[in-house]
């Protein structure tokens, strides 16, 4: 993906980085042993981790650089839809969970009863991409027009474009109980119940192959599914399917329509906006935690500090997420 602005945000650092060319802090490299006899150790041992499936492309990244650095690691990864990914961590099922949310007043209150206190860390930024099939000549949305689709308002494209071809609009997301489903709820149709023509596919994949194959559909996923261009998965995934552009603001100009780069997924100040009025917030993002439940420095602890430091930071940033450890500035190039 190629950005054709002449103003851009550019990556200086990945501050409060807690790597440095994959060693870990200080004090993370002692074994211990917890009540249930565990003895892994920062980079060795076993331990279950639970991700937030849309998230599936970018975590087995960082899972597999880790253990390649860290032979004696072994991470037993389960991909699963969000709310079961929580449940499993609150039900000691897994000892770290990664999550486009942190956990909420009940969740937290349900481990004080087991006497845990959860460790919660920013890791990144995600854009949630609008995808539609290669034939819909609709690439072009606002935010209140991907409103009125999700909540059934508009249920025809031609009430979109005014073309009739396509017919009724065929919604899908990845799971039920998934992220993005959440996302669209909470943050897009804002507790308006969803358009009755929606259905759940059994992966991001299948989301994908989906829309593919049935022109009328539109879909959602984490840009991690086909932003990485080192990535042949990721590119297969991205020629099936068109990534619609998408803007905030009202009677937009063509140039307002933008996609989940990482620089529109970077936080602009108020200021900053002002003085670049062609740069925005792309309005379908969020962010990323790792929630831990360790009470002793084991090893999710060491992979939870590998994502949220440098080595882990940087994949997050090659992958087209934005990294959470970035400073970021403005640049402006002349004009040619």
């Amino acid at each position: 993906m190629k950005l054709a602005k002449q103003t851009f945000l550019r990556a200086l650092s990945l501050g409060g980085a807690i790597f440095m060319a994959g060693t870990l802090p200080v004090g993370l490299g002692s074994c211990q042993s917890d009540s249930n006899g565990a003895t892994d150790t920062p980079t060795a041992g076993t331990v279950a981790i639970g991700v937030d499936e849309t998230f599936a492309p970018i975590l087995q990244a960082q899972s597999d650089t880790f253990q390649k650095l860290y032979p004696n690691a072994h991470l037993r990864i389960s991909y699963q839809p969000e709310e079961n990914v929580l449940l499993d961590l609150i039900n000691d099922k897994v000892k770290l969970a990664i999550a486009a949310r942190e956990l909420n007043a009940e969740e937290l209150a349900d481990l004080a009863k087991q006497r845990i206190t959860a460790r919660t860390t920013r890791i990144g930024i995600d854009g949630l991409a609008i995808v539609v099939n290669r034939t819909n000549p609709d690439s072009l949305l606002t935010v209140a027009q991907l409103r009125d689709i999700y909540t059934g308002k508009t249920s025809q494209w031609s009430q979109v474009s005014g073309k009739k071809a396509l017919g009724a609009i065929n919604v899908v997301f990845d799971a039920n109980r998934s992220s993005t489903a959440r996302f669209v709820r909470d943050s897009l149709t804002r507790g308006v119940p969803l358009t009755t023509r929606v259905f759940a596919a059994t992966s991001n994949p299948a989301l994908l192959d989906y829309v593919a194959t049935h022109p009328a559909a539109i879909g959602i996923v984490g840009v991690n599914w086909i932003s990485d261009q080192d990535d042949p998965a990721a590119m297969k995934f991205l020629s099936k399917v068109r990534v619609a552009s998408i803007t905030a603001r009202p009677n937009p100009k063509p140039a307002d329509y933008i996609q989940p780069y990482q620089a529109y997924l970077a936080e602009k100040t108020p200021a900053q906006l002002a003085e670049h009025t062609e740069l925005q917030n792309y309005p379908l993002r969020r962010s990323l935690y790792v929630i831990s439940r360790e009470a002793r420095t084991g090893l999710g602890t060491g992979f939870a500090s590998f994502v949220a430091g440098k080595n882990g930071q940087l994949i997050f940033q090659k992958s087209g997420l934005l990294p959470a450890q970035m400073q970021a500035r403005i640049i402006t190039t002349p004009k040619l």
